[in-house]
């Protein structure tokens, strides 16, 4: 990496790989002047029409067949990982080793184990491993923070957040095939939990889960409350098999705060461009309920330009702490996702073991 750009590349130009890829194209239109400029560098995908489309329409520089020509390629520097979960790891750990930073698309892996061996080789190799979920570099998540953090509605008492959707083409859809790590809980679920995480800023210490099993194996659906040492409990639910919704509570003793926490934000009800909607984040700043919600209103647009604006920001900043805070949330959730999905396979109360 020069001190004056960040190369990058997209592995994966699917539909959401090609989110990413825009991502990308957009924040280096944007960018601040004190900040590295993204190159746009390089799109592969195994299926050479997807690479060479997506990267004539984004303006990257060529087009790859193989990951591994990325991993290999010099003036490459930060890698955007969106390709079917059984696959993060081994591509991810090639990248780490060939000294790139990666933006993994969420979840970042199959089991704890896994994600424990991906963020110690990105410690071991010096560089920058993050999981990709593009609410999360929200303007909103970020006035979300502020008021928890704040103190805005006292100590979080509880959570409940939901996530689901339903699936088009579920038989040739690749959350339909356990081999490739599908299911509502990694895909839908690991939302609704990653914000739970946010709330409650720690893992469980137990999790009890129900699920609705798919002819293919995958969960269809999930819910599960989740026990935490204190004795506060939160609630996730996730599914692709319902009408699409999407919304979290968290309740303190001084108040609480409902958002929808969506992808991509628009400040139009209809008519955005790109489809997107208004994103609702509401707070109450008192425990009766006489008192008002206040609409919090902030910035808008796609969450993965959001997403590859903050990821070269810590690269240009060489913003290690802020990376080890990332990771700790994302080393919680796997543990978490892996102990929720084998309480459902048991119907038992699963451990969350700690591996931050």
């Amino acid at each position: 990496m020069s001190n004056s750009s960040i190369g990058v590349a997209v592995i994966g130009a699917g539909m959401a790989g090609r989110a990413h890829i825009n991502g990308y194209r957009a924040a280096s239109t944007v960018f601040d002047s004190d900040l590295p400029d993204i190159r746009l560098v390089a799109v592969a995908d195994a299926h050479e029409p997807f690479a060479v489309d997506a990267a004539k329409r984004y303006g990257y520089e060529r087009a790859e067949t193989s990951w591994e020509s990325i991993v290999d390629a010099p003036d490459i520097d930060a890698v955007s990982v969106v390709v079917a979960n059984n696959l993060h790891r081994p591509i991810v750990e090639a990248l780490l080793a060939a000294g790139k930073h990666v933006l993994c698309e969420k979840p970042l892996a199959l089991d704890a184990a896994e994600a424990k061996a991906m963020f110690d080789a990105a410690r071991r190799h010096r560089v920058m491993l993050l999981e990709a979920y593009p609410y999360y570099f929200q303007p909103q998540t970020g006035a979300l923070v502020e008021l928890l953090g704040g103190g805005a509605i006292g100590a979080v008492k509880s959570i409940q957040a939901c996530f689901g959707f339903a699936l088009a083409n579920a038989q040739d859809n690749i959350r339909m095939k356990p081999e490739l790590g599908g299911g509502a809980l990694l895909d839908a679920g690991s939302y609704a939990l990653s914000i739970i995480r946010l709330a409650m800023q720690s893992a469980p210490a137990r999790v009890t889960a129900d699920a609705t099993w798919a002819d293919s194996g995958v969960d269809i659906s999930m819910m599960a409350t989740l026990h935490y040492a204190d004795g506060r409990r939160a609630q996730l639910s996730c599914a692709m098999d319902t009408a699409y919704h999407r919304r979290a509570m968290i309740v303190g003793s001084q108040g609480a705060i409902e958002t929808e926490y969506l992808n991509h934000t628009s400040a139009q009800e209809g008519g955005d461009e790109f489809g997107y909607l208004p994103s609702e984040l509401r707070v109450r700043r008192g425990v009766a309920n006489s008192i008002p919600f206040e609409t919090m209103h902030g910035g808008v647009g796609s969450g993965f330009r959001f997403a590859a604006e903050a990821f070269a920001k810590v690269i240009g900043e060489g913003d290690f702490a802020a990376i080890d805070r990332a990771a700790r949330a994302s080393l919680d959730n796997a543990a978490t996702l892996e102990a929720i999905a084998r309480s459902a396979r048991t119907g038992s109360s699963a451990d969350i073991p700690s591996l931050s």
